[in-house]
């Protein structure tokens, strides 16, 4: 039992899949949108225990349950949370009711089914954040998938189906290694509970082994380049709640797969390729930013800067310091905000214009005030102003990558530059036309922002100021889990006779390890 009495991490996870099941016998769509907030506030509710009894200085697991499954394969009903998944557990129950609002309008067509994928979603996301047995994870990992192709393939737009095939065939190719991988773990230590995992030895092959297996799908679920082919068109296609669902919770799991398997499972095996996902990185971060300033697409655009930023998550995990993972755990949580803020509004100017060119949407400064000056406060946190949530991120990622290398700190400057750069000139087009051009004229018909619009971007727009301006109360909780993981890896990842003629860590440089790694092979 927990420290409140009941079993409040059950009640989150699952409360979202009693009120799907309500809807199943629900007739009419406009009750459903009902339901479906009612039940997204009453979300909230039971998630205050959380807020109220979580102990950021207890590194360990809390609120923990663990019933027997099935013993005799030593599966059990485990759950807990740490500072590692509290802040994103946060998250995706915000994220709900914000997203039953900004499809309140826009989903027309059965809406009922379209908001039981939601609470299946919500369910599925919450409860991988959560799960501490392997299979109850992958249960839930897998689970994700057919409400989100189910948003995509009938909800999307006109290339709905290659999109949403795309994205089911890239994830699930993912999965299979995921799957492969836990076998492999069960094999060795007889159990799926991950924490007695994380107490495991494994040999170095192994770890090689099973890194690969895992990183490939996480690596495809953040995206990392070049196995984030999938998201763009997924995120184009998608209904606006299911562009917001992906970028602010789905893709975040791929990071935390990093964090909690990779790093505390196979150290030695995440050590050794660490170059490699570095320069992943790196390309991702380059590549998305100069992608963007191509983009005539509003929504593809966002689609592409989230490549980007997914690389600085990535990249500060792979510095292996306090402030490198400090910068990708923030990353994860303000893009969470500011990119499905993004899609929220893009999705509210698409119901005005029925287009998501930049073109046919110029010069809405003059016509839709409110709404610029909310799109114009989430365009500058994305590309990492001063004060905003976002800079918080990539200022720790970038004094990760320094303290770490400064070469790839230098490497890396280009890309927020490139940030900066196609962001500007979105939110320059987007509120004032091009000298010589006339805004948009259907924007002289277009109403402002509605109430239920303010009402979904005003959490979001308090909390991209409030974290910008006092990030301290998201440190002082992902801390300590930092350091604990960090000690864990820094133990683990060079035992004995494993890469000892490199000596301590900290003295060659990724570069120079990336040379040495090199001339092994050949």
């Amino acid at each position: 039992m927990t420290e409140v009495g009941y079993p409040v991490l059950s009640s989150i996870i699952f409360f979202p899949l009693l009120a799907a099941l309500v809807l199943l016998f629900v007739r009419h769509d406009g009750a459903a949108r009902f339901i479906t907030l009612c039940a997204s506030v009453v979300e909230i509710m039971l998630a205050i225990p959380l807020l109220m009894h979580f102990v950021p200085s207890d590194v360990g697991f809390q609120f923990v349950e663990q019933y027997q499954w099935v013993p005799s394969l030593g599966l059990s009903y485990y759950l807990g949370v740490d500072g590692i998944s509290y802040l994103m557990v946060l998250l995706t129950i915000l994220i709900l009711p914000l997203c039953v609002l900004c499809s309140w309008t826009y989903v027309k067509q059965r809406a009922k089914e379209f908001h039981i994928c939601l609470l299946l979603m919500t369910t599925a996301c919450i409860g991988v954040f959560l799960a501490l047995d392997f299979v109850l994870f992958y249960i839930f990992w897998e689970a994700m998938l057919v409400p989100m192709y189910l948003m995509i393939a009938v909800w999307g737009g006109p290339r709905r189906r290659y999109a949403s095939i795309k994205f089911f065939l890239y994830t699930l190719a993912g999965s299979t290694l995921l799957l492969v991988a836990m076998v492999a773990f069960f094999q060795s230590q007889g159990t799926f509970s991950i924490p007695e995992l994380m107490q495991g030895e494994y040999s170095f092959r192994f770890q090689f082994w099973a890194f690969l297996a895992m990183a490939l799908a996480f690596a495809i679920k953040v995206p990392m380049f070049p196995f984030h082919t999938w998201l763009p068109a997924a995120h184009v296609e998608a209904p606006s709640a299911g562009s917001v669902v992906l970028a602010s919770v789905l893709i975040k799991m791929g990071a935390y797969g990093f964090l909690r398997f990779c790093m505390t499972l196979t150290p030695m095996g995440m050590d050794y390729f660490t170059p490699l996902f570095i320069a992943l990185s790196v390309a991702g971060i380059l590549y998305g930013g100069i992608i963007c300033l191509g983009q005539t697409d509003v929504k593809k655009l966002i689609a592409y800067s989230s490549v980007a930023h997914m690389g600085f998550c990535t990249l500060g995990i792979f510095m292996f310091n306090l402030r490198g993972i400090e910068g990708a755990l923030m990353i994860m949580l303000n893009h969470g905000l500011v990119t499905g803020a993004l899609f929220m509004m893009i999705g509210a100017i698409y119901e005005r214009s029925h287009s998501r060119e930049i073109e046919d949407n110029q010069g809405m400064g003059k016509f839709l005030p409110a709404f610029m000056g909310f799109f114009g406060l989430f365009a500058l946190s994305s590309l990492g102003f001063p004060g905003l949530n976002s800079f918080v991120g990539e200022a720790l990622v970038l004094i990760g990558a320094f303290t770490s290398d400064w070469v790839i700190g230098l490497i890396v400057i280009p890309g927020a530059m490139l940030g900066a750069a196609y962001m500007l000139r979105l939110t320059q087009r987007m509120t004032y036309a091009p000298i010589g051009q006339e805004p948009s004229p259907k924007g002289k018909g277009w109403r402002d922002l509605s109430p239920r619009e303010v009402t979904y971007l005003l959490p979001l727009a308090v909390l991209t100021i409030y974290i910008g301006l006092a990030p301290g109360f998201a440190l002082r909780i992902i801390d300590p889990a930092i350091e604990n993981l960090l000690a864990g890896y820094k133990q683990k990842s060079q035992p004995a006779g494993y890469l000892a003629e490199e000596g301590e860590r900290e003295v060659p440089t990724v570069v120079e390890a990336a040379l040495s790694r090199v001339e092994k092979v050949f």
